[in-house]
């Protein structure tokens, strides 16, 4: 009797380390244990729903009304309140005129100057990545001071600008053929990709009102052109950036061969380092559209009723009555729905330089 119980007790160890052996071993690196998924499967569930929130708390907002507020909070609709559509009649009837030309003059100025930022930062990269140069630091002071001089002379003394350019050119030229023989120091492709970069530390108020100014004389000054070209002077430095550790991370053995059959730079740039770098070029341009589509300062000093942007729309809800969240909400879906729909987009290729990436590893 005590020998069969003893050996029931036995099995039923038996069993439960045989449950626990199973339930916490992993077969491959591909295929962790069930208590491993288990545990990530509630970590990703808790923090998709920390990330989701936001969102969701935005959705339910554009159905209340003020006085969902001063009772609240509510959480879910048809049961802690009654939704309503007065948000969305707001925004989409009375004010569509506002609302569609925000949303087409975002997708005009931010799209366009994303596109020319990460070109020019593509190209930019692949010369810092690839070309030595060796530019002497006393030239670049002199040019660095002839431009200060030109904008002075243009913000002060309202001379022409194509007049004053040409001419500070011209002196720029003479100057450097004439004294730039003794200048010996020169920086390195590291100093100037630093510098690059070192202008995004500058705060955008202080560049600002200059921009208005030469804005002004140069008649951009309330138009598309020149919110396109400020906001692509702010991306610029940062697609430089990325671009060039990315290009810097490919083999040059890989350009070799064409520049023995006689390859230009362009061509190689053109036609073999950018399908390579594809991933990284999605994931520059899904960067900066954010930044562009969500820029603030230069579209308040820059942007008029016609030419205003999403963000100008969205401050536009903060009146002398107070904060307007049911409006600002449903303003705020309309924001993010071209960014999520580019990013979802470009997604792919950067999933498949990550995937191409560990078959090559």
């Amino acid at each position: 009797m005590k020998s069969d119980q003893s050996s029931l007790l036995l099995s039923k160890s038996n069993q439960k380390k045989s449950f626990w052996i199973r339930w916490n071993t992993q077969t491959s690196i591909w295929n962790p244990s069930p208590l491993r998924k288990t545990i990530s499967y509630i970590l990703l569930g808790l923090w998709t729903l920390v990330c989701i929130f936001p969102v969701y708390w935005s959705f339910i907002t554009t159905f209340k009304t003020f006085s969902h507020f001063s009772g609240g909070p509510y959480y879910i609709p048809f049961v802690d309140f009654e939704p309503s559509l007065f948000a969305w009649r707001i925004i989409l009837e009375e004010g569509f005129d506002s609302t569609s030309q925000a949303f087409l003059n975002s997708i005009i100025i931010s799209f366009t100057s994303s596109t020319i930022a990460v070109f020019l930062g593509s190209m930019a990269g692949y010369a810092l990545a690839r070309i030595t140069y060796k530019p002497r630091v006393g030239s670049v002071l002199l040019f660095v001071f002839v431009t200060i001089a030109v904008s002075v002379i243009i913000g002060v003394y309202s001379v022409s600008w194509q007049i004053a350019i040409a001419s500070g050119l011209a002196i720029f030229l003479l100057l450097l053929l004439s004294i730039g023989r003794y200048f010996t120091k020169t920086l390195s492709n590291h100093d100037i990709a630093f510098w690059i970069i070192s202008t995004r530390v500058l705060p955008p108020v202080t560049v600002v009102l200059p921009m208005y100014v030469l804005f002004q004389h140069m008649g951009l000054l309330k138009t598309h052109w020149s919110m396109i070209i400020a906001y692509t002077t702010g991306a610029v430095p940062v697609a430089i950036w990325l671009m060039r550790e990315f290009f810097s991370k490919i083999p040059v053995v890989l350009e070799e061969s064409a520049i023995i059959d006689g390859a230009t730079r362009y061509r190689i740039w053109w036609s073999i380092l950018l399908p390579i770098v594809k991933p990284g070029l999605a994931a520059t341009y899904v960067l900066t559209i954010i930044a562009t589509w969500n820029e603030y300062l230069f579209a308040l000093f820059l942007s008029t009723a016609n030419t205003q942007t999403m963000p100008i729309l969205v401050a536009s809800q903060l009146t002398v009555q107070g904060t307007q969240w049911w409006t600002m909400s449903v303003v705020i879906l309309i924001m993010v729905l071209p960014v999520v729909a580019v990013a979802i987009y470009l997604q792919r290729f950067v999933i498949s330089g990550l995937l191409s990436g560990s078959v090559k590893g």
